[in-house]
């Protein structure tokens, strides 16, 4: 009995002590946002332009890799590429986990026609192009994996500009697929599917 007992304490000692050591973790994040990270995405991840990615609600892991693309200049910017150079794994990660904490938001309709030509293209793809639907990857909602990104709610100007890029393959750090789906897509989709996920929450 003593011996379980020893033992469940020292477990819960051990819990204790890391607890202060992930809000240290945070708090250095924070730290990072607020010194660089705001001027762009702003301090909840809320983005400050309609040019820059929501990083709000988006997976921990995937912040972490596109950051260390980033540096290592895998993924393409003049911008990023100085804000991730002197960045540690460690801190990627950190703030992977900050921004995933915070709420994510989404925009309101403007366009509800070219939003619905978007939910087709999005839900069902277009056969006749050989377009497959985002859900296949990234989910009936847009929520993505720790791999794949978050897409619900994003800038919708900020996804156009990356369709574009895999179509061109100026960004071809990630998933090939894209590259391929992005080459089939008409201005006329690339504009309403950013519109419609956009609008997902």
């Amino acid at each position: 009995m003593k011996n379980r007992l020893a033992t469940l304490l020292a477990g819960t000692a051990l819990a204790l002590l890391a607890l202060p050591t992930h809000a240290a973790d945070l708090k250095r994040a924070e730290e990072i946002v607020g010194g660089r990270c705001f001027l762009c995405h702003g301090m909840e991840g809320e983005a400050a332009s309609a040019l820059y990615p929501r990083l709000a609600g988006q997976h921990a892991d995937y912040i972490a890799k596109q950051l260390a693309d980033f540096k290592s200049g895998r993924r393409k910017s003049d911008t990023m590429s100085g804000m991730a150079a002197d960045l540690s794994a460690d801190e990627m990660k950190e703030l992977g986990a900050f921004f995933q904490k915070k709420p994510a938001t989404r925009s309101e309709t403007t366009d509800a026609d070219l939003a619905g030509v978007g939910r087709y293209i999005f839900t069902k793809g277009n056969t006749f192009s050989g377009v497959a639907a985002c859900v296949s990857c990234h989910g009936p909602k847009g929520h993505g994996t720790p791999q794949l990104p978050r897409l619900a709610g994003q800038q919708a100007l900020y996804l156009e500009n990356q369709l574009k890029q895999f179509n061109t393959r100026e960004r071809n750090n990630d998933n090939a697929v894209m590259h391929s789906i992005a080459s089939r897509l008409t201005e006329l989709e690339v504009k309403a599917v950013a519109s419609y996920i956009s609008t997902l929450e």
